[in-house]
C-alpha cells in the first residue's frame, strides 16, 4: 500500500514538473503542455501581426508576455506595435490609459530581462535604446503625459547613450526640455545646457549619417537635418535665448568659476552662438577661458572684448589667433570676414581687403563676403589723377555685387539696391572716350583694388 502511495505521489510530482510556464521555471517556453500552449500563442499572434490585425493578436500576445517573458525578443517589439495600434484605435480615455500602462510595462519587463533576452539575438540591445523608445512612446501615446517625468526619462537616456541615441530621441529631449522651461522658469539655465548637449549630439549623428553605407542613408541625412532645425527652433522659440537673460544668469557666476574651464566654455559657446558677443559675461568668460585653454571661440571672445574697448590692434591680434585655432575652412572664413569688418571700420582698407579675399578663397558661397569687398573698393582712395578714370573702380564694385547674388540668392534684394546706388557713380561713356576708352574695353584699376574690369 505504501509503495502505491509513493508511486502516485511521484506521478503527480512529475506531471506538475512537466507542465510549467516559462515565468515559473525560467525557461524560454515553459515545459509540458504549457510549452505547447506558448508556442501556439506565439504562432497565432504573429500571424495576426503580419496581417495588421492587432486587436486579435492582443490576447495571444498577452499570454506569451505574461507566461513566457524569456521566449523571444520580438515579444517586446511586437507587443509595443500591438499596443500602439490599440491606443491609436480608441477614443475612450480609460482604455487608452490601460493600454498605455501596458505599453510602459512592456519596456519595464524588457529591461528587467534584457541580459537574458540579448542571448537570443545576434546584436545585443543596449539598455538606453530600450529606455529611449519607452520615453518616446510615453510622450507620444500616454494620456496626460507628465512633462517632468518625461524629462527625467529622456535626460537619463541622453546621459547614457549620448550621440549613440537615435536622432528622434535628441529631438524629443529638446522639445520636452523646452516644455519644462515654459512651466518652470528655474529650468532656464538647464535648458541652455540641454541645447548645447542636443546640438553637439545631433551634429555627430548627422555626420555619421553622411558617412553611412546604409540603404536608408538619404533618409537618415534628411531626418538628422530636420532634427537639427527643430532643436534650434525649440530653443530660439523658447524665449530663453535672450542676451539680457543670459547675462543675468552667467555674469554673477563667472568670477567664482574663473578656473572652471568647462563652465567658461559653456558660457562662451552659448553666448557666441546667439550673437550675445557684446555682453560683459561673454568678454570675461572668454578671457578667463583663453588663459586656461585657448580655442578659436575664446580667441574670438577676446577679440570682441578689445573691439568694445576700442583697441583695434589687440582685436585683430585675437582674431588672428581664432583663425589659426579654428579647424574648419568655413570657420576660418568667418573669422577672416569679421577681421575684415573691423579693419574696414578702422579705415585700414588694404588689410581689410586681404582678410576678406582670404575669406572668399576659403568659402566662396557667402554673398556677405563679396558685399564687404565691394564696399572696401568703393571706399578705396584715388589711384589716378584723372577723376573719370578713377571712377572706373565702381565697375569693379559692381562686379563684386553681381558675384554676390550669383553665389548667394539670399542677398539679392540688398545687392540690387546697392547696384542701383553705385551705378550712378560710374563714369559716362563720353568722358572715357576722350581718354581712349569705350564700352566693352577692359581697364586695369590700380591702387589697393588692383583688378581688371570691363567698361559698360
Amino acid at each position: 500500500m505504501r509503495i502505491k502511495a509513493i508511486i502516485a505521489l511521484f506521478a503527480l510530482t512529475s506531471s506538475v514538473a512537466m507542465a510549467q510556464k516559462g515565468v515559473e521555471d525560467g525557461s524560454r517556453f515553459g515545459h509540458g503542455q504549457d510549452s505547447i500552449n506558448c508556442l501556439n500563442n506565439i504562432s497565432l499572434y504573429q500571424e495576426y501581426v503580419k496581417t495588421k490585425n492587432y486587436a486579435e493578436a492582443y490576447t495571444y500576445w498577452q499570454k506569451v508576455f505574461t507566461e513566457a517573458p524569456f521566449a523571444r525578443m520580438d515579444t517586446y517589439t511586437n507587443g509595443a506595435k500591438i499596443l500602439r495600434s490599440l491606443i491609436a484605435g480608441t477614443k475612450d480615455m480609460t482604455e487608452r490609459k490601460k493600454y498605455a500602462d501596458e505599453l510602459m510595462a512592456v519596456y519595464d519587463q524588457q529591461l528587467q530581462h534584457l541580459e537574458k533576452l540579448n542571448m537570443l539575438i545576434r546584436t545585443p540591445l543596449k539598455s538606453f535604446k530600450v529606455k529611449g523608445t519607452k520615453a518616446h512612446d510615453y510622450i507620444t501615446y500616454y494620456p496626460g503625459m507628465d512633462v517632468n517625468k518625461a524629462y527625467e526619462m529622456l535626460a537619463e537616456v541622453i546621459a547614457e547613450g549620448k550621440a549613440s541615441n537615435d536622432y528622434y530621441i535628441v529631438g524629443d529631449f529638446m522639445k520636452i526640455s523646452t516644455q519644462k522651461f515654459k512651466k518652470d522658469e528655474a529650468h532656464r539655465e538647464q535648458l541652455i545646457q540641454d541645447y548645447l548637449t542636443a546640438s553637439e549630439y545631433i551634429n555627430v549623428i548627422a555626420e555619421a549619417a553622411h558617412k553611412s553605407t546604409s540603404a536608408q542613408k538619404d533618409a537618415l541625412i534628411k531626418a538628422a537635418a530636420t532634427t537639427k532645425e527643430n532643436v534650434d527652433a525649440y530653443f530660439i522659440n523658447s524665449g530663453a535665448a535672450d542676451c539680457e537673460q543670459l547675462e543675468s544668469i552667467y555674469a554673477p557666476k563667472i568670477e567664482e568659476n574663473k578656473d572652471n574651464l568647462e563652465y567658461l566654455k559653456k558660457v562662451v559657446g552659448i553666448m557666441g552662438m546667439l550673437s550675445c558677443n557684446e555682453s560683459n559675461a561673454y568678454y570675461t568668460a572668454s578671457e578667463y577661458a583663453h588663459k586656461i585653454s585657448p580655442t578659436a571661440e575664446t580667441a574670438a571672445g577676446c577679440a570682441a572684448s578689445y573691439l568694445k574697448r576700442g583697441d583695434m590692434a589687440k582685436c585683430v591680434e585675437y582674431f588672428e589667433q581664432a583663425i589659426e585655432l579654428e579647424a574648419t575652412d568655413l570657420g576660418k572664413a568667418e573669422y577672416c570676414y569679421k577681421t575684415a569688418i573691423v579693419l574696414n571700420s578702422d579705415k585700414q582698407l588694404s588689410k581689410a581687403k586681404g582678410y576678406v579675399t582670404r575669406a572668399i578663397s576659403l568659402n566662396g558661397t557667402k554673398g556677405a563676403y563679396y558685399i564687404l569687398l565691394a564696399n572696401i573698393y568703393a571706399a578705396a582712395p584715388k589711384w589716378t589723377d584723372d577723376p573719370h578714370l578713377n571712377n572706373c573702380k565702381y565697375f569693379v564694385v559692381l562686379d563684386k555685387l553681381y558675384q554676390a547674388k550669383r553665389v548667394d540668392e539670399s542677398v539679392t534684394e540688398e545687392v540690387n539696391k546697392m547696384i542701383a546706388a553705385y551705378s550712378t557713380h560710374t563714369p559716362a561713356e563720353s568722358d572715357l572716350f576722350f581718354l581712349g576708352h569705350k564700352k566693352g574695353d577692359q581697364v586695369k584699376v590700380g591702387g589697393i583694388i588692383n583688378e581688371t574690369t570691363t567698361i559698360r
